[in-house]
């Protein structure tokens, strides 16, 4: 009993709302009092069945849609396919005297699951019941593919082909599953390309993914690899979303972790956009994710209340199939009205919801009080667009090209079906399919549409730029476009001027790795990490690298030299031991102040030739002496200079003949002075041997094992011109190679030997009595030639170029100039300020105990 008394009061109450609604609204609307759309600013589902009739036929817009909830999108699309219809209508090239007609049905889920459980099928079904009903010639299907691909079978078994205008998806490519079914929207076989040039012009080469888990993404993802291969950018993290329910809820807080613990700050987004990938970025909408989202135009979705599906700080990138601009459709929606239509009824429903639009009747049939600036207000209020999108661009070429293929059909005179009457036309759907996949034409907005998918090429993209603002208000920009028929280095445009003044995401928000490495610089890549990750090493010397971001330095050719920041090479000064350089002059001076002081001490000799002191040790080994060492001190001009094949030459053939000349002297001169008091002796042996002059032959003896060694070194190893380029840095130094460094040795070692046979000789000879003794002098020469010639050893193996030169110079002086001073300075003083000292007359005061022996080798030494 309890029961039925509460049946029977909730019948009461609801018939006493039912008579307050029927004061209040019209029982046509009962139904969608709700302006809270729960899909937002999704494209829901929408079906829209051509067909045609004679003559001039003006259309009933949104019938029998009047009890759905439509969406600005949608609202959108039905527009874009109304207006497309009223050109065709209008237009007399294209089907005259034959308008085409459109019977619109959205949310198509939901009556596929009212057909499923009905009897009477052909009510949800076109062409499924063909009697007295119209025979429609193509259903246009979209933009949710799912929605298509289940509702194809029906099509299919009614003979009504299928062209589907949303986005690309490759399930709906099978033939064998889909023969009848056709998709306007070019694959996107180029966004990858298009997407990592956007990267590349940025210079972000640290980027993240994001992709649904299933073929389209997947497929997505293997071009996005290849392509980022080619152009070193690497993959911060791939995020897939899972298909799974169950699963997807378990990952949730794993996909959100790995956006927002990464490094990157650029997002690529692809996939299905009615997969959960779309409820990730519902939810990440409100957590403040600072990311730049690229992505493509199906996921460009601003809601109703105006937010963005990216709601992001920096704003998001998109990718849209390139289309122009239709003039007229902007004026079409701004004056779109239900007085403009025959039946009004079919936007009674849009008016009254969101116009405010009142009834003049119960039955719904007249509307009143609607004002076009209301109009316009909602337009602005929606963010609803006055340009088409992609997906209603493609929805009207789907249009032409349904009119184009009639059109041709009956160019042809293809059979009619024999019962069209005076105002019905039908015609052989399959037919017009047939036409349909091989017409070419050209759209209104001058684009051209190719129906053939052997031929289709792909699609081109114009990229768009979206920015949140507060209060929700969003702006889209047109920022470039990417073309895949024109030469690399131009496929890519993007409009500088319109990112600066649309925003500064280039400057604010590197998405990088590491810091690029600056010029001078190279990469050192970090163990273990991606080679977009890296450290910074300076180049090492004399190596540059010019450009950011080099793997490997470049090094200079020899005649260059890095710079100080080590960006570039510049060219290396030619440079030599010259005598305009400061070392190179004071050794010249050093040489001619020598030079004049050995000519000197030779002219005062000459003068003072009949003197004891200059006639004791042979007074003609003392010029020759003399002689040489004068051309010892100048040979040393040969060495400054630029240098030439005959001063290289002359370098060491002149320093060699002329120091052994000098140095088999020395060494007579001391077999002299040995001899002379060995003469003394009664030894007829000795005196033999000193009266025969054999200590003048040690000179040519000496000169001439030199001459050969000379010889063979200049006949096996000439010495020649050299360029030192490493040796100074900057300069290159001109000097001259020796051609044998071993022939060199020798000569050296040659000279060595000579001077240490002297100096064994001289040194024997120290105690013999010194009136007329040099060899104390002699002795002293030779310790300070080998000590030079030893010290330039040393020195020689330690310095290079110029200063190379220098050392051998520089020991030429000193080893001459310490047998000059060492063996002619003390006679020369003697000679010129002291002349008395060695005397004959005081040599026999001093020396009477001696006489004999000092006598007569006094006597010998003068008749020398």
């Amino acid at each position: 009993m309890k029961n039925i008394n509460s049946f029977t009061f909730v019948i009461f109450v609801l018939n006493v709302s039912f008579i307050f609604c029927s004061l209040t609204e019209p029982k046509c609307f009962w139904r969608m009092k709700d302006r809270n759309n729960r899909e937002g600013d999704k494209e829901v589902d929408c079906f829209f069945s051509i067909y045609a009739k004679h003559g001039y036929v003006q259309n009933d817009h949104f019938s029998g849609n009047i009890d759905k909830n439509l969406t600005p999108k949608n609202i959108h699309l039905i527009f874009s396919l109304y207006f497309a219809m009223e050109e065709i209508n209008k237009n007399p090239s294209i089907l005259p005297n034959i308008s085409l007609l459109v019977k619109v049905k959205c949310n198509i889920l939901a009556d596929l699951w009212k057909t499923s459980l009905s009897e009477n099928r052909r009510k949800y079904t076109p062409n499924y019941y063909c009697e007295n009903q119209i025979r429609y010639l193509v259903v246009l299907t979209g933009p949710l593919w799912l929605i298509s691909a289940m509702h194809s079978p029906h099509l299919y078994i009614s003979r009504t082909p299928e062209l589907y205008y949303g986005h690309f998806h490759p399930l709906l490519s099978a033939n064998e599953d889909f023969p009848y079914f056709y998709q306007m929207s070019p694959k996107d076989t180029s966004l990858a390309l298009a997407m990592v040039s956007l990267v590349v012009h940025f210079r972000w080469n640290w980027i993240g993914v994001v992709i649904s888990d299933d073929d389209h993404g997947i497929q997505f993802l293997s071009d996005l690899r290849w392509e980022i291969q080619r152009h070193i950018i690497c993959l911060a993290f791939v995020t897939i979303i899972t298909m799974d329910t169950v699963l997807y809820f378990k990952m949730f807080k794993n996909y959100y972790n790995q956006i927002i613990l990464s490094s990157a700050k650029v997002v690529l987004v692809y996939g299905d956009k009615e997969s959960h990938l779309q409820w990730n970025f519902i939810v990440w909408r409100s957590l403040d994710i600072r990311r730049i989202w690229v992505s493509v135009s199906q996921f460009d979705m601003i809601t109703v209340k105006g937010d963005f599906l990216f709601n992001t700080f920096h704003g998001s990138l998109f990718f849209s199939h390139q289309q122009s601009e239709i003039s007229n459709f902007k004026q079409f929606i701004q004056t779109v009205h239900p007085l403009n239509y025959s039946n009004e009824i079919s936007l009674s429903k849009l008016w009254w919801v969101y116009f405010n639009c009142s009834l003049s009747s119960a039955n719904c049939t007249k509307l009143k009080n609607c004002s076009t600036n209301t109009i316009l207000k909602w337009l602005s209020r929606q963010n609803f667009g006055m340009s088409m999108s992609d997906t209603s661009y493609t929805l009207y070429n789907a249009v032409y090209a349904v009119a184009h293929s009639l059109h041709e059909m009956i160019l042809q005179k293809v059979d009619l079906w024999s019962n069209n009457d005076e105002k019905r036309l039908e015609f052989d759907s399959w037919q017009i399919f047939s036409f349909l996949k091989n017409i070419q034409f050209v759209s209104p907005a001058g684009d051209l549409v190719n129906m053939n998918q052997k031929v289709k090429l792909d699609t081109e993209y114009d990229i768009l730029y979206i920015v949140y603002f507060p209060q929700n208000f969003g702006l889209k920009v047109k920022i470039g476009k990417f073309s895949r028929y024109v030469p690399s280095d131009q496929q890519l445009y993007i409009s500088d001027e319109m990112i600066e003044w649309a925003t500064d995401f280039r400057q604010n928000l590197p998405s990088i790795c590491s810091i690029p490495c600056s010029p001078g610089f190279r990469k050192s890549p970090q163990e273990g990490k991606a080679v977009c990750c890296f450290d910074c090493n300076h180049c090492p010397e004399n190596e540059i690298s010019n450009m950011t971001n080099m793997d490997q330095c470049v090094k200079c050719p020899d005649d260059q030299y890095a710079n100080t920041d080590q960006t570039q090479c510049i060219k290396k000064v030619v440079t030599f031991l010259s005598y305009e350089d400061p070392l190179g002059m004071a050794l010249t001076c050093m040489t001619l102040c020598f030079s004049a002081l050995t000519a000197i001490v030779f002219c005062v000799f000459l003068k003072h030739q009949d003197t004891p002191i200059v006639k004791a040790n042979n007074r003609a080994l003392s010029y020759v002496l003399l002689v040489s060492l004068f051309v010892c001190f100048l040979c040393s001009l040969f060495y400054i200079g630029h240098p030439n094949t005959v001063t290289c030459i002359m370098q060491q053939t002149t320093f060699a003949i002329v120091f052994t000349v000098a140095v088999s002297t020395v060494l007579a001169k001391t077999l002299t002075v040995v001899l002379a008091f060995k003469v003394t002796v009664p030894d007829r042996r000795m005196r033999f041997l000193l009266l025969s002059g054999l200590p003048n032959f040690i000179i040519p003896i000496g000169t001439g094992i030199q001459l050969i060694l000379c010889g063979i070194w200049v006949g096996t190893s000439t010495p020649f011109v050299d360029a030192d380029v490493h040796v100074e840095h900057g300069h290159i130094v001109i000097i001259c190679n020796k051609g044998s460094v071993i022939f060199f040795y020798c000569v050296l070692g040659y000279l060595g030997s000579l001077a240490l046979a002297s100096f064994t000789v001289a040194f024997l000879a120290r105690n013999l009595p010194d009136t007329f003794n040099e060899a104390k002098y002699l002795t002293f020469s030779m310790v300070v030639f080998c000590s030079v010639w030893i010290t330039f050893l040393a020195a020689y193996h330690s310095t290079k170029g110029k200063a190379m030169v220098a050392v051998e110079i520089f020991s030429i002086l000193a080893s001459s100039a310490g047998m000059l001073l060492c063996i002619f300075a003390q006679k020369c003083y003697i000679i010129l300020l002291r002349p008395q000292i060695y005397s004959f007359h005081k040599f026999r005061k001093t020396h009477i105990k001696n006489k004999d022996i000092h006598c007569v080798a006094s006597a010998i030494l003068n008749n020398l």
